[in-house]
């Protein structure tokens, strides 16, 4: 036979199409030709396909092998390609029977000894497997990753070699049944941070309603201890979310297995651009934004990072996802996650400290918070100064409550939220506000002095309704009070400074 097909997948953004890898093999002068818009990753295969057949001791076909990779509009990147293509080979030559390889998928790069090397995207693969009820080969080092998704019937394999002997029913793959993993890594507790009440209460209420939060004060007050130990407290991922956040990250190609479930916290350096912050490239690829996704993504020293990559902050932040789009591609990618973001009040940091060493003008400090836009800053739920602790507290061997104490309670917060809207109170919008969100007759009156005092957008308005929410329910109140309107604002009012 002088035409085998095989089935494997491409990867566009967290999406896997169906890949047609046709193989033919003609007369006449040897050549090797890839057609279906590949690109050079794919294009190399040719050289590793040929060294990882003679290596393996088959026969290379000294005739015009020509592979097709359909459908032809849709571009191919990476070296999943390698095994169909060298499987492909092997069965238009007649050295594999081709009968039955409709019952597979193959993903696979290839070393020229014919070894198995991983693939990005091994979870996306499997989905889609699983979908299509075939049976997935590929190797065994993506096996773990991608007997996560049920339903589908995985055969790692460890080299070419392996998968032709399981095609010829000499030596069969076993299917993989799972091994345990090692414990995951723990997070930071809470009881490691002494004093700062008001800080931990406004970290407890941005876990329970996933708001938003800025802190902002001095060096060294425990701004950044403070936001490490935000994903602690919120409640562990289902499977869907954690299916979620292990695929995107399974498509950048830095998902491990032991972090299964863990919510992400990703903590770019402030000198990233705007492309490894909300995805991009040539070939989109998820940024830190999507692989918050389900997260948090903590932004220390917030005005140092340059000011258009924080604009591009502003629409995922409310929609949700990031649309990518290139000449020749668009990828859609998740982006829910919870933003906490670090600053000092001034470009030494000492402004306000009690000692009075800051030596920074009047217009030194309005330039430096002037860094931050004023719709950027809008979307902020919650702002917190964290003060320099006095010595007694900082040599005080008391130890805080611990994060477990609080995530129990962030947890009975988020049962109320989805039982009575079936979503987090930072995700509502428009009309689910205006239903879910009315403060009584006191509450009312006082957030309308607010509105007059602090000069609040509608934006601002609808975020501290929100806030007041969080706060109701963590009292499991039906009605949203003046008092918790009150700690609303007054947990937003700062804002208006930096504006």
């Amino acid at each position: 036979m002088s035409l085998a097909v095989l089935t494997s997948r491409a990867l566009v953004g967290l999406l896997a199409p169906e890949v047609t890898v046709e193989v033919h093999l003609a007369n006449g002068l040897p050549a090797f030709t890839l057609v279906g818009l590949p690109d050079v990753e794919v294009r190399e295969a040719r050289d590793r396909v040929r060294a990882a057949l003679q290596t393996g001791q088959f026969d290379f076909p000294q005739r015009r092998i020509t592979v097709n990779l359909a459908p032809a509009d849709l571009p191919k990147e990476g070296g999943c390609f390698d095994l169909p293509i060298a499987l492909g080979i092997l069965a238009a030559s007649g050295q594999i029977p081709a009968d039955g390889l409709n019952r597979y998928e193959f993903a696979g790069e290839l070393s020229l000894t014919g070894e198995l090397r991983p693939v990005r995207g091994a979870l996306a693969l499997a989905r889609q497997a699983a979908s299509s009820g075939r049976i997935l080969i590929l190797p065994a080092a993506n096996a773990a990753e991608a007997a996560l998704v049920k339903g589908v019937t995985i055969l790692p394999a460890t080299s070419l070699p392996a998968v032709v002997a399981h095609l010829c029913a000499h030596t069969l793959l076993d299917p993989y049944s799972g091994q345990p993993l090692a414990p995951p890594p723990t997070y930071p507790d809470m009881a490691d941070v002494k004093g700062q009440a008001h800080a931990r209460r406004a970290l407890e209420v941005a876990a329970s309603g996933q708001h938003s939060l800025l802190l902002y004060g001095p060096p060294g007050t425990g701004k950044s201890m403070l936001a490490q130990r935000l994903p602690g407290l919120l409640p562990p991922m289902d499977d869907d979310e954690a299916l979620e956040s292990a695929a995107v990250h399974s498509v950048e190609g830095s998902f491990r297995p032991e972090r299964w479930g863990l919510r992400p916290i990703r903590a770019p350096h402030h000198s990233a651009s705007t492309a490894a912050l909300v995805g991009g490239g040539s070939t989109p690829r998820p940024g830190e934004i999507s692989l918050a996704h389900n997260g948090v993504l903590f932004l220390d020293e917030l005005p140092e990072f340059d000011r258009r990559v924080l604009e591009a902050l502003r629409e995922p932040l409310e929609s949700g996802h990031i649309t990518i789009s290139r000449a020749a591609r668009r990828a859609e990618f998740p982006a829910r996650f919870q933003l906490i973001a670090a600053m000092n009040p001034c470009p030494c940091g000492f402004h306000g400290h009690p000692d009075g060493r800051c030596r920074c003008t009047p217009d030194q400090i309005s330039r430096y918070r002037n860094k931050l836009s004023g719709p950027l800053l809008d979307r902020i739920d919650l702002l917190l100064e964290v003060p320099a602790l006095p010595a007694s507290q900082l040599q005080s061997a008391t130890a805080g409550e611990r994060s477990a104490c609080v995530r129990d309670r962030v947890i009975r917060t988020w049962a109320i939220q989805q039982d009575r809207q079936g979503k987090s109170n930072a995700r509502l919008a428009g009309t689910e506000i205006e239903r879910w969100c009315g403060p009584d007759a006191n509450g009312s009156k006082l957030l309308a002095t607010a509105i007059e005092r602090l000069g609040l957008s509608a934006r601002g308005y609808h975020r501290i309704l929100k806030v007041a929410r969080t706060i109701a329910d963590m009292n499991e109140a039906d009605t949203i009070g003046a008092a918790h309107v009150a700690e609303a604002i007054q947990s937003r009012r700062g804002l208006s400074e930096f504006v």
